[in-house]
Parts: structure tokens; sequence; C-alpha cells
């Protein structure tokens, strides 16, 4: 893939801080090679491999990560295809305990004695690390599953879709935004086949298959007169699903503003309107300063409980183990256990869940052979809880891991990375409608857009792709320049309603940075529309 399609990629619709060098993009393969299976006897033996050498140089633990990663750009612009990639990184990453340290090697060569020396060499340095070790490594206890396998539950592999399909689909969705007048349109294809064979001294060899997709456009309108450009961005979601994903049902369509997604996006009807709504914009009133009730789409919303909720309750970001990228955090030790630190109202639920079908951090165990599972981190507005994997379980007082560690590919080490963390929906029944009739002075925002979050995850900014005013329980027009400032505990302490499961969609981010080097991560954030009391809006085009 070129430079310049991977950075357009790559910065449609996500921020700087969710970038990574995404190693796993792999070398690029004749289109059609992601279709060869790898047998999983071959797989079991070579992890063997892997496992004895360890084990005979003196390893107590041992696990072998097999790693295909598969990927396949369709990039276009305007009139024109742009790019077609297809890309494949294959090898062994082997982490050992040694000495009660950690080690780490990787290989690409994948003959019995390279695999050998790879785990031979973890060994050395796992025994050279614990020279300077100041306690040695606790690893929760984890029960071998045997021989077991895991996949995305998808209902058509869009590997297999032919080309064609996908570059007409793409070709059209620029068309239709075209026809509503605008001046330019990317689009973007990506999709994501991870196939990971793990293994440990546990007893556990694992297949997992896991798919993923994104499809994706950016639409420009320009004013001819002045010169301003506007531009909407799709509002799909990132999912783990197959092809079925752009195959439209209006049963999961939400008619709200602008038509809204669940299960399904109409790629073409959405384009449509992102270039009506781009001039739209051109349009709008620039907001005038001051305290506004939020009432926050999930398409907007979970990036705010990406930044303000999943970050600051990693708990390697907690303890100050972890600084990159988006710094520690404020939610420290202190507030978990003192068993009352309210985070937010009431109304404000959080759960981390590696199991949420069609969400993209679903996997069926995680990179240390852990089977995932669902937990709280919020419960009624109270923090009770980390993301913890087996070598941290012990410091939270819990025993066993959480199943959310991670690595990006084969050659990277796993580690704690975020689940999917999303907002509970309400109980009581209620649509985003319902929500709006009941505000007097506010804004309803829809689409994620730019942010901004200090090191400890307390302070921040955010703004999004359209802003409607509210007044009187009535929406009154679109307005512009909008941003909201807050601190995240008041913030989440400001939410006074969630509207119901039926409004309850997902968002998320193809490209979550962490660690040094850092690696990519995928996460969806589910949540339905909720309000926000008495949020501080400022006006973005304000010059002092």
């Amino acid at each position: 893939m070129k430079r310049k399609d991977f950075l357009y990629l790559t910065g449609m619709g996500i921020s700087a801080s969710m970038l990574s060098r995404f190693t796993a993009a792999g070398s690029p393969v004749m289109h059609g090679t992601a279709l060869r299976d790898v047998d999983v006897a071959i797989k079991k033996r070579m992890a063997d491999v892997a496992l004895n050498a360890a084990r005979s140089k003196g390893a107590t633990y041992t696990d072998a990560r097999l790693g295909r990663y598969l990927n396949q750009f369709v990039v276009t612009r305007d009139k024109n295809i742009e790019n077609i990639v297809d890309t494949e990184s294959y090898g062994m990453g082997i982490r050992v305990i040694a000495n009660g340290c950690w080690g780490f090697a990787a290989t690409d060569k994948l003959d019995n004695d390279s695999i050998a020396r790879a785990a031979e060499t973890a060994v050395a340095i796992a025994k050279e690390n614990a020279r300077l070790q100041l306690e040695p490594v606790q690893l929760a206890p984890q029960k071998g599953y045997g021989e077991v396998s895991w996949k995305t539950p998808i209902e058509k592999n869009a590997f297999e879709v032919p080309m064609k399909d996908k570059t007409d689909l793409l070709l059209s969705v620029n068309d239709a935004a075209f026809k509503n007048g605008a001046n330019y349109v990317n689009s973007v294809l990506f999709l994501v086949n991870e196939q990971k064979y793990f293994a440990s001294t546990d007893g556990s060899y694992i297949d997992q298959d896991i798919h993923r997709i994104w499809p994706v456009f950016g639409v420009t309108k320009i004013d001819e007169k002045s010169g301003k450009f506007e531009t909407r961005s799709s509002l799909s979601a990132p999912r783990g699903m197959g092809y079925e994903y752009l195959m439209p049902r209006e049963s999961d369509k939400i008619k709200s503003q602008t038509t809204l997604y669940r299960d399904r996006y109409d790629m073409l009807e959405d384009a449509g309107a992102a270039a009506l709504q781009a001039a739209e914009k051109l349009k709008a009133k620039s907001v005038e300063p001051g305290k506004y009730d939020l009432v926050l789409d999930p398409s907007h919303l979970w990036l705010t409980i990406h930044e303000s909720v999943g970050h600051p309750s990693e708990l390697d970001r907690v303890l100050g183990y972890e600084a990159n990228f988006a710094g520690t955090s404020f939610l420290t030790l202190d507030k978990w256990k003192s068993g009352n630190f309210k985070f937010g109202s009431s109304h404000v639920n959080i759960v981390a869940d590696k199991l949420q079908p069609g969400s993209l951090g679903a996997v069926g165990y995680d990179d240390e052979g852990v089977g995932t599972k669902q937990w709280d981190i919020i419960k009624e507005g109270v923090l009770v809880n980390y993301q913890a994997i087996r070598d941290q379980a012990h410091i939270i007082g819990l025993k066993e891991s959480q199943g959310c560690c991670y690595s990006q590919s084969w050659q990277d080490v796993q580690f704690q990375r975020m689940p999917n963390i999303s907002l509970q929906p309400g109980k009581e029944t209620m649509s985003p409608a319902d929500m709006i009739k009941n505000v007097e002075k506010g804004i309803y925002i829809i689409g994620d857009s730019s942010f901004s979050i200090d090191q400890q995850r307390y302070n921040f900014q955010f703004s999004g792709q359209m802003y409607y005013e509210i007044k009187n329980g009535k929406i009154v027009g679109m307005l512009n320049d909008v941003a909201y400032q807050a601190n995240t505990q008041e913030f989440w302490n400001s939410c006074t309603a969630v509207c119901d499961k039926n409004d309850y969609r997902l968002g998320g981010s193809f490209f979550d940075g962490k660690g040094q080097p850092m690696q990519a991560s995928a996460v969806s954030h589910g949540s339905s529309t909720a309000r926000f009391n008495g949020v501080n809006v400022i006006n973005t085009a304000r010059k002092i």
C-alpha cells in the first residue's frame, strides 16, 4: 500500500493518538492469498517445537503465538480506483518466564530449527532480565483448555467477495455523494483477518479466526463564493463482522435527525445524506458559547467513552507502568479501594466486554490463553474495577485474569489492551426524540471529530460532526464551531438520562495506539443516546 493511501486511510475519522506504526499491515501479497488455509495440525507441531525448546532451557512457563495477519485495502477517490492492496504478515512470537522474569523473541522463519532458536533466545533474554528484577512475575493461574477453536460469527467472508463488487460499491458511494452536490469524495474499505494459534505450557492449543471490517468515506463541499469548505465523514462503525455489515436492512436503521445505523450499514444512503449535510454545515450559524444540555448520539459518544473511561481504567496506566500516548490515570487505587468513588451519576453503568457479538474486540480467548468475559468497571456511577491481565491480577486481588491481553502481531509482545468498554442502556423506555423534547436549551451532537485530553485523562475537549440546536424541546437548526469542555468526573456525574436498548449502537476504533514501541488494537464502544446537563460549550471559530 502506498504511504499516502495509508496515511489517508488512517486519517479518516480517527485521531492521531489512535495511530500506530501498524506492523501487522505486513507485506503486499497476491490478491486471493487470504483464501489459503494453514492446517491446524501443522500449527500445533510448530507450537510444540517452541514449548519444548523453551522448557529444555529452563523456562517455567511458555506461550507461543503463531499469527497470520491478512489485510485488504480498497481505496477510491472521486471517479477513480486509487489502490487495491492485500498484505500478509506471518510468524511466531514466543514468550517465556525463566528465573521469574519475562523474555520474548519472534521469528518469521517457521522451520523447526528457527522456531527452537527463537524459543531459546526468549529464555536467554528472560535470564538476563532476571538479573535486574525486583520481584518475580506473579502469573494468575489459568487452566489449559486442550484443543479448542473460535471464529468470528460472520455470515459472509469479505475476503471472498469479488473485488469488482467492492470497487463497484465504493464508486457508487462516491456517485451518490456527487449527485447530492459533493465536490470531492474519498471512500475506503478496510478488511482484517487474524488467523491466530496460541499454545502454552498450561495445556491450551487455541485456534482462532477473527474478522473485522471498516467501510469509511469522506465528503467535501465547497462554497464557491466564499471559498469555505465543510466535510462530513461516514457514520459507519468499524465492526467485527463479515461483508453482511454492508448489506443494509431497514430494521437496522434509526430515523433521527439523520439516519443512523445499528448492525447493518447503508453506505450509499449515508454518502448521499453526507453531501447534503456538508452543504448545510456551510450555512449553519456559529454557536454562542455557554452552558448547554448535551444530547450525545452513540456515533459521537463512543470516542468520549474511549478516552475518558477506557484509557483511565487500564490498570497499567493507574499504576504508572504505562504512559505512552494516553498518559497515566486519575483513577488511582485509593479511589477504587474506597468503594465509593463517584465516577458518574447513578445512570452511568459501564461494562468491559470481550464477548459482545459484532464488536471489534470480541474473541474467544485473549493472547495469553484466557477465555474472555464481561465485567463491571463503573456500577451505578461508582468505580468498581479495572482492566487486568495475568501478571496484574494479584495487584487488585483477583484470582484470575480478566482476559484482555493482546498483541497487534506475532512479532510484538502481548500486553494489557482495552476490551470493549460500553455505557449500558437505560432501563426506562426512552428514544432520542423523547430525550430531546425535555431539553430547553441544548445541543444534539452526531458523529465524532477532534478531541484533546490531559495526561491523566481528566480535563478534556471534544467536538463532533453535526450539531443541532435544541430550544424548548425542539430542534431549531444546525450549529457550527461547537466543542464541549469538562473534566471526566464532572462530565459523567452530569449524565441525567440514557436511552433504552432499542437505541444502543456500537462505535469504535481500528487503531487504538498504546505502548512503546506502539501497537494498534481494535476496540468497540457501545451506548445509547445519553443526556449530560450543564456542560460548558465553546466556540472553536473565535480568535483572541
